[in-house]
């Protein structure tokens, strides 16, 4: 029995109450040294939290009464301890973003900034010569070679693979399969097939707007989402890529048809309206592909390679990552089959402009991989026996992609659009919610800051780094 008048401590399990402070922050867009300074004066208090500091009673009533204060003022329930809030449409993406209901769309989904980046850096060029390291590796069996894109993207990184493949098995048939939930990226990653279709014509290419849990194996989990599947054959007739181009671009209604989409109540993630399949062959080949087409209902993953290149948020947790993205992907390698999983690493001129803007604690490069990969193993389980997890030295894993500049256009002095060049894949690849950039914008130091950045090394890089899953061979 406590003392006569004396209250009892309420106490919570750290991790409980961490997970809590994540939702919260991914749910209002708030950073979490904001939550900190804001909640209990202390920027680094949910670092410490991470990093196993004990949380004395007082604290902990700042913190709970903080949430609840601004969980009310926004009208949402609040349960400490709870991973989840409100359950997601049963045909939805799964939760990668940080969004809450009522908010604009996240980051990413801005094209505007997406363009920009994929045409100033030449990330996705690098990325596809890292991959190139993993297909040396690779052990092939009948009927094709397969691989996996999960995140096609604008088909960048995909058709830099093809070629490569091509390169090394010219005589090979290929099952190329890719998810992609953006209708213009599924356009944009189209318009590069028809030269891979005439370069090496025993391949199929199928892209899906499912999620990372069904895309695999096209497979919707939900029943109702599997009675609203639409499946469109197309074979390709011709021996041209221009008359390919011709037959793809036909493709662009059904796409406007049936890759719609609608913004998560809970994320404010874009998520499929139904799910779709498009399968893309050439009909002079179909019979050498009879047993490569797949075949609606009658679906197998096993694959070769999976490509999972900034798949998930950088600020998304490490168990969600684990949970919701690399295992599922994980599962779908054949024996023998490699798993690439690639994300920002920081360090690097981009993240000190970051830093230069809004201090230092604004890192949001916060998941190692050799991290992901210990959270992976425990979301495989029982399942992990049968994988390999290999997190690489720093000079294999760790690699640098660059903007591109002219060798005169940083020095001496800096061009108006070279410096919204860098200012736009600094806070793309870092990843800014909208409310901080907006907050940045009113002042122009963030200007200044991102050219003192560029004069200090003449010109501007970014770092990713790799890391792979193998499945054991049988």
């Amino acid at each position: 029995m406590g003392k006569p008048g004396k209250k009892a401590q309420k106490t919570i399990q750290p991790v409980e109450l961490l997970e809590s402070i994540e939702a919260f922050c991914r749910e209002c867009l708030m950073a979490e040294t904001t939550f900190g300074r804001e909640a209990v004066n202390d920027g680094k208090f949910v670092g410490r939290l991470r990093d196993g500091a004990r949380i004395r009673g007082a604290t902990l009533e700042k913190v709970e009464a903080y949430m609840a204060r601004s969980t009310a003022q926004q009208n949402k329930p609040l349960v400490i301890g709870s991973r989840s809030r409100k359950s997601s449409k049963v045909t939805g993406e799964d939760d990668t973003g940080k969004a809450a209901a009522g908010t604009e769309a996240r980051f990413f989904d801005s094209r505007q900034k997406y363009l920009l980046f994929v045409n100033t850096c030449n990330e996705k060029a690098v990325v596809a010569k890292q991959v190139g390291l993993e297909i040396e590796h690779l052990y092939p069996r009948p009927p094709a070679l397969r691989i996996f894109d999960a995140g096609i993207g604008d088909g960048t990184v995909l058709s830099h693979v093809l070629r490569d493949l091509h390169c090394r098995y010219p005589t090979m048939p290929f099952y190329a399969a890719a998810k992609e939930v953006s209708l213009e990226d599924v356009r944009l990653a189209l318009q590069k097939m028809p030269d891979r279709f005439f370069e090496h014509p025993a391949m199929v290419v199928i892209i899906t707007n499912m999620n990372y849990s069904e895309a695999p194996w096209f497979t919707p989990k939900s029943s109702a989402a599997a009675g609203a599947m639409v499946w469109r054959e197309v074979a390709l007739a011709g021996s041209t890529s221009h008359e390919f181009e011709l037959q793809i671009e036909e493709q662009n209604q059904f796409l406007s048809d049936n890759w719609g989409t609608h913004a998560s109540e809970k994320t404010g993630n874009p998520l499929y309206d139904r799910p779709a399949v498009l399968v893309l062959y050439r009909e002079d080949y179909r019979f050498l592909l009879d047993d490569v087409i797949p075949q609606r209902g009658a679906q197998r993953a096993d694959y070769d390679l999976v490509i999972s290149s900034q798949s998930y948020r950088l600020r998304a947790s490490t168990e969600f990552k684990a949970n919701h993205v690399l295992a599922p992907l994980a599962r779908s390698l054949a024996p023998g089959g490699r798993l690439l999983g690639i994300h920002s690493h920081g360090n690097d001129p981009g993240s000190e402009i970051i830093r230069k803007v809004w201090g230092a604690d604004a890192n949001p490069f916060t998941t190692s991989r050799r991290n992901i990969l210990a959270q992976a193993k425990l979301a495989l389980g029982r399942e992990a026996r049968n994988f390999k997890f290999n997190a690489y030295s720093e000079k294999r894993s760790v690699f640098r992609y660059d903007m591109h500049t002219l060798p005169t256009e940083i020095n001496p002095g800096i061009g108006t659009s070279t410096l919204y060049a860098a200012w736009n894949a600094a806070i793309y690849v870092a990843q800014v919610e909208q409310q901080r950039l907006s907050e940045a914008l009113a002042d122009p130091a963030y200007l200044e800051a991102t050219k003192e950045i560029l004069e200090k090394y003449n010109s501007l890089w970014f770092n990713d780094e790799s890391y792979v899953i193998t499945r054991n061979k049988m």
